[in-house]
């Protein structure tokens, strides 16, 4: 297979800063200046931060206003089997030829000057957000908020949000308050911040940070309901009954509610307000990968017992970790193996406790191609501490099925989890 050309554009770029993530706005802002500001001639656009739901609440608003007929413009990361996942055109992915020659533009323009991967490929994306028609832009944050290389654009239509708990610890800070201050970077003056459900402590200082600069918090929604059918929201007085969300778990009620919020209060130009009909058209058609997805194809899905899922998450912190342990304990009876692989600067057996009393045996398997993961004894032993056991050590996803279903010969599932770079692995076989 012949590789792309993007692939070694992408591998010269990373060599420009040697950190991966350093948080600050000065390299990106200079580099946009000498591409002529783009991020100022965008579309409308919707910034959308948070620990945990802001990729699928921006899957559900692309959705909502896709189904509208909108033309949207989306910026997420990581990628998880090609970095074109990022930019997304007016609803279709970049191709390979405009990704390139907007990465050669911006490496020459950028000229060998230090810039952090991300920042620069954000630029490219910036550049080619103003150069394609369209009628919004969902735009989500790297890290953080305050200091995130998204975080340029002046005065977004709106911000957005999603619950916020403990990761990246190392950059954001080693408590809620610390982490919720970053993200309440995105707000600005005069534009109304769509609020999500969070925490006492993250609303404190949320609330906190939108009160000192003038940012409106748009709070007044909530779940009342939810159903095997679909689930109620509550927006102030008035209650609407809508449809499943596309994804599973209990947790996307909410994030589908904070994206309908989003679409009726953003303002976006030609769409007064989604009505009915188009959101529940819209957040039963998203689509967002390794979120609890059941694979259906692929060498993994051919090595199954009969009956037996495959489900694929890409979920690595604890509140992750959370929901996926109450999805679980909502499945039909039957025994969930797992395997997982993790980055080593996650808390495996932190990750782990919570879905212990769901899990019959377990597998840790390397990351093939990062260094940075944990050694899969590390995630065997993690996982005997939590309480999951047996528990082995294999090289790989084939060599971890022959003791699962050893331990375990007719298991309802398979569950791989643990890391999205994992994940990327898994779907690149199996999409």
């Amino acid at each position: 297979m012949t590789t792309p050309r993007s692939d070694a554009i992408l591998a010269r770029l990373g060599q420009l800063h040697p950190k991966v993530i350093d948080l600050s706005l000065g390299r990106i802002t200079r580099l946009l200046d000498k591409l002529g500001n783009p991020h100022l001639n965008l579309p409308p656009v919707i910034h959308l931060a948070g620990t945990n739901g802001k990729g699928s609440t921006l899957a559900y608003l692309r959705a909502i206003y896709e189904a509208a007929g909108l033309r949207v413009h989306t910026s997420t990361s990581p990628h998880l089997v090609r970095f074109h996942e990022r930019i997304r055109l007016a609803g279709e992915l970049i191709s390979e030829d405009m990704l390139c020659d907007l990465l050669e533009e911006v490496e020459a323009i950028n000229d060998g000057e230090q810039i952090t991967f991300f920042e620069i490929t954000q630029a490219a994306a910036f550049l080619a957000y103003s150069r394609v028609p369209a009628d919004v832009v969902l735009l989500e944050t790297g890290l953080g908020g305050r200091v995130d290389a998204s975080n340029v654009i002046d005065k977004p239509a709106l911000t957005v949000i999603t619950p916020i708990s403990l990761d990246h610890q190392g950059f954001l800070g080693d408590t809620i308050a610390k982490i919720a201050f970053e993200k309440a970077g995105i707000m600005k003056p005069g534009v109304p911040c769509v609020l999500a459900p969070q925490s006492i402590e993250a609303f404190d200082t949320l609330a906190r940070h939108a009160g000192d600069i003038g940012s409106p918090l748009i709070t007044n929604f909530a779940v009342t309901a939810e159903r095997e059918d679909g689930f109620t929201l509550r927006i102030t007085e008035e209650e609407f009954d809508l449809p499943l969300p596309a994804l599973p778990g209990r947790h996307q009620f909410i994030n589908a509610a904070t994206a309908i919020i989003a679409a009726r209060k953003a303002g976006i130009p030609n769409i007064a307000g989604p009505d009915l009909a188009t959101i529940s058209r819209g957040i039963t058609q998203a689509s967002w990968p390794a979120r609890l997805q059941r694979l259906t194809k692929g060498p993994l899905c051919d090595a199954m017992p009969d009956k037996c899922d495959l489900v694929l998450d890409g979920g690595h912190n604890i509140a992750a970790a959370e929901v996926i342990a109450d999805w679980l304990s909502r499945q039909s009876q039957g025994d969930t193996v797992v395997i997982m692989g993790m980055l080593d600067n996650r808390d495996a057996a932190a990750f782990l406790k919570p879905l212990a009393p769901h899990v019959t045996a377990f597998a840790g398997v390397p990351i093939p191609g990062e260094h940075q993961a944990h050694l899969p004894t590390t995630l065997r032993d993690a996982a005997i501490s939590s309480g999951i056991s047996p528990a082995f050590s294999c090289e790989g996803f084939e060599a971890a099925l022959k003791p699962l279903l050893s331990a375990c010969p007719t298991p309802k599932r398979v569950l791989i989890l643990g890391s999205l770079y994992l994940a990327g692995l898994v779907l690149d076989n199996h999409a």
